[in-house]
């Protein structure tokens, strides 16, 4: 996953409340409503349940360790979402642990490589970028009330922009992607032809490839790249994830059209998915 720094994350559990705000003005859906959607359950059905279920996240000190505020940023999302959630006094196995001891419905944990949510009683693991992905392309459609015959420029061919364009296609958009490493383009192009029989553009120039769309999703790790000239009274962006990919001429230009967080969108969809979601999965 992206490493964050600590400032990306500080504010999160205090804004919460204004960032449901802000979503309910653009998707016409709050935090937990996108989450819900994404992973395809009614809301309504959730929320009686959801005092029943126990929400555990464990720091966790492999790699480059802790990201300060991190594991309360998490919890704090959790919380909000109306979940009855802990950080785990313990780290690690023995934080672990700790969380089995508690009967914890869920188990979020996360290290330099992947970040987790862990259901045990459904045998369920949900991988934060996959969700990332699915959460911020069903925001994006609901911002757009719809996506179904409409050209979507995903950039970036990784673990988030995989699961978005997947989602997208799911969803009747017209996917391209971009990404510098075309192999990945081309290895993701295969796969959603063969197993959804769709066919997806591979772009191999941004600039030109920005200018002829007017729905991004930002799925790469570069900033900056998106400029003021590539947006219009029209543009629609999802941009999960740090940085941001606009350059600051670009977000003052794009105001109420851009969907951007570095971890709420994500780990409120893990968490419906790990409790809730189907078992299924689109593509292996």
């Amino acid at each position: 996953m992206t490493r964050l720094r600590t400032e990306d994350i500080r504010d999160i559990r205090r804004t919460l409340r204004t960032y449901d705000k802000q979503l309910l003005k653009i998707t016409g859906g709050t935090l937990q409503d996108i989450a819900c959607r994404a992973v395809g359950i009614n809301p309504g059905k959730v929320r009686p349940s959801q005092d029943q279920c126990l929400v555990a996240v464990i720091p966790v000190t492999w790699g480059r360790g802790i990201i300060k505020g991190f594991a309360q940023a998490v919890e704090g999302i959790a919380s909000h979402l109306g979940f009855p959630s802990f950080v785990t006094k313990e780290t690690d196995v023995l934080g672990l642990g700790e969380a089995f001891e508690r009967k914890a419905s869920v188990i979020l944990l996360s290290d330099d490589r992947s970040f987790l949510a862990i259901c045990p009683r459904r045998g369920r693991v949900i991988e934060n970028s996959d969700a990332t992905g699915r959460g911020f392309a069903t925001a994006l459609t609901m911002m757009k009330k719809g996506l179904r015959g409409e050209a979507v420029l995903v950039v970036g061919t990784g673990h988030v922009g995989r699961s978005a364009a997947v989602a997208l296609v799911g969803m009747g958009a017209h996917v391209s992607v971009y990404d510098v490493d075309q192999t990945s383009s081309r290895k993701l192009a295969k796969r959603i032809k063969k197993i959804l029989k769709r066919e997806v553009t591979i772009e191999e120039d941004l600039d030109d490839s920005l200018r002829r769309h007017r729905i991004y999703f930002d799925a790469s790790p570069s900033p900056g790249f998106i400029h003021s000239k590539h947006i219009t009274t029209d543009t629609f962006i999802a941009a999960p994830g740090i940085p941001l990919g606009i350059s600051p001429e670009g977000q003052n230009k794009i105001k109420d059209r851009l969907l951007h967080d570095p971890l709420q969108i994500g780990v409120a969809t893990m968490l419906m998915d790990a409790l809730y979601g189907s078992k299924e999965k689109i593509l292996p």
